[in-house]
């Protein structure tokens, strides 16, 4: 991302927004199917991601996506996700 995640990106992820570039989408697009549909990533998906990613991007988008993606699960599994989040900054638990 070349100007860091915005809070306009942010708010894309859920809606399909148009704020990402393509390039960009098409890695969300990617992280969404490892996450969530793995057995559609078939030879059309790899083809469409080598239109914006080279091999070696994919290997590396694929590696960093399963870690966040497993380690999400452990944390599910071990009941360690938070539990509060601070509002408006203040150091205040909702």
């Amino acid at each position: 991302m070349e100007n860091g995640l915005t809070e306009d990106k942010i708010s894309d992820l859920d809606a399909a927004g148009e704020s990402f570039t393509p390039r960009e989408a098409m890695a969300v697009a990617f992280a969404e199917r490892l996450a969530t549909d793995h057995q559609s990533i078939d030879d059309d998906f790899f083809e469409q991601l080598g239109e914006h990613f080279d091999e070696a991007e994919i290997l590396e988008l694929g590696m960093m996506a399963g870690q966040y993606i497993g380690f999400g699960r452990l944390l599910m599994v071990l009941d360690l996700t938070p539990k509060f989040c601070p509002v408006d900054g203040e150091g205040d638990v909702v």
